[in-house]
């Protein structure tokens, strides 16, 4: 029992390296097959995606995965209850999405290409929520393996389909290509959730009693997951606005648009994604120390508390110095083999350093999560949130480019971790 949190935490980190080999295997297929416009046009509109989504899946994986570990007997009202609320999100999205892709394409993003891709986004949200549910319920039992399993088949279904369907979209123009590679997301989440279903208990077997509404628990659900989903929500909400924001600073200082679009779309597609590649070890870390913390803490064993944070802390600590420093010495080579580019090695030569604390981010900010503290996450983050806007359209205006962006998140980076470490101590060590 005292090694479940390490073993968990192994499990996810095997499986998120194969998980990320092969994610990188189709960010390298895809880009040589559409072109460097079609992954600019997809990171213009990846925000407001990010945005929508995390509103349609209202952080279901966080919440039933705290609820299932400290309620065992409740597992299966706890996923028929959120499951029923996730599909009732899911339509009200859909529709508002279908009411307002044209204004946020012409008038937010100044491409109006982006409004059938977010028509096309919207149609895949019933899917990866459904898809979170039961993820939820995997890790609320602490059991990795089957969505370490999940992950690997639905990149390996990506794999298949882009290969087999994205050659004929590219002859129809870049926004066939970014829609049919959107639209291939529906069969890989089909895949998850089928492999969910496999590894379900045998004794798993849901009554209509079971499916009836249950406003006791769907209460519970709402009651975490709102102040859990605010917080992702401010952050989404300010990676929406982000390219709102910099590309109108931007063009008033008198850069134009085909500059913007390259630049962003390097720091987003290279640098970013260079960076955060070993987001899948900290997203390990986090998923296993999420319910460990949350049953210990629930059962006031706060001994356990700190000794599962101080390990999550130096895990997540080793993990950011290794690769971030190896980015920054490698930068160049690694962007050429993984991107067939050297775009936004200059930006990866200033946010390198800086990375090291970033992936402590997700680990501190599970911790919170699991002690009830929410509410506390979600006020860091809209801290952070504002300070960076903020931040970046006043040194937009001092003509630095796509480097007012890059100042900008590492002092968001700098707050949420200052911000988290203190309530963690007020919390655990006052």
């Amino acid at each position: 029992m005292q090694n479940k949190f390490l073993k968990a935490t192994f499990i996810l980190m095997i499986g998120g390296l194969i998980t990320k080999l092969l994610g990188f295997a189709i960010r390298i297929i895809y880009t040589r097959m559409v072109g460097s416009d079609a992954i600019n046009l997809y990171s213009l509109v990846m925000p407001t995606y990010s945005l929508l989504l995390t509103i349609a899946t209202l952080s279901l994986p966080v919440v039933i995965s705290k609820l299932i570990s400290e309620h065992k007997t409740k597992s299966i009202k706890i996923l028929s209850s959120a499951t029923a609320i996730t599909l009732i999100l899911n339509i009200i999205v859909i529709v508002i999405i279908y009411f307002t892709k044209d204004f946020i394409a012409t008038t937010l993003l100044h491409d109006e290409r982006c409004s059938v891709l977010l028509m096309s986004m919207a149609l895949t949200f019933p899917f990866v929520s459904l898809s979170s549910v039961l993820k939820g319920y995997f890790y609320g039992k602490q059991k990795m393996g089957p969505h370490t399993i999940s992950n690997v088949i639905e990149q390996i279904v990506r794999i298949i389909l882009i290969f087999l369907i994205i050659p004929s979209l590219v002859n129809k123009g870049i926004v066939y290509s970014v829609m049919g590679l959107i639209l291939i997301s529906i069969a890989s989440e089909l895949a998850s959730i089928f492999t969910f279903l496999v590894f379900l208990p045998k004794k798993f077997k849901i009554t209509k009693e079971d499916l009836k509404p249950d406003m006791k628990t769907a209460k519970e659900i709402l009651n975490i997951s709102i102040p859990t989903v605010s917080g992702r929500l401010v952050g989404n909400i300010g990676f929406f606005f982000e390219p709102i924001i910099l590309t109108n600073v931007l063009l008033f200082a008198g850069y134009s648009m085909d500059f913007i679009l390259n630049e962003y779309g390097a720091y987003n597609a290279y640098t970013i994604s260079l960076l955060s590649m070993p987001s899948f070890f900290i997203a390990a870390i986090s998923s296993s120390l999420l319910p460990e913390i949350s049953k210990y803490f629930y059962h006031k064993n706060y001994i356990m508390v700190k000794r599962r944070l101080k390990q999550a802390m130096i895990l997540s600590f080793i993990v950011g110095l290794i690769f971030s420093s190896f980015i920054y010495l490698f930068r160049e080579p690694l962007l050429s083999t993984l991107y067939n580019t050297t775009k936004g090695s200059e930006y990866i030569e200033v946010l390198a350093p800086f990375f090291v604390l970033f992936y402590l981010e997700g680990p501190l900010q599970s911790v919170l999560q699991a002690v009830g503290k929410a509410k506390t996450t979600m006020f860091i983050t809209m801290v952070a949130v504002i300070a960076k806007l903020v931040t970046m359209a006043i040194l937009s205006l001092c003509h630095i480019g796509m480097y007012s962006l890059v100042i900008a998140e590492i002092i968001d980076i700098f707050i949420i971790v200052i911000l988290c470490v203190k309530a963690i101590r007020k919390e655990l060590y006052s």
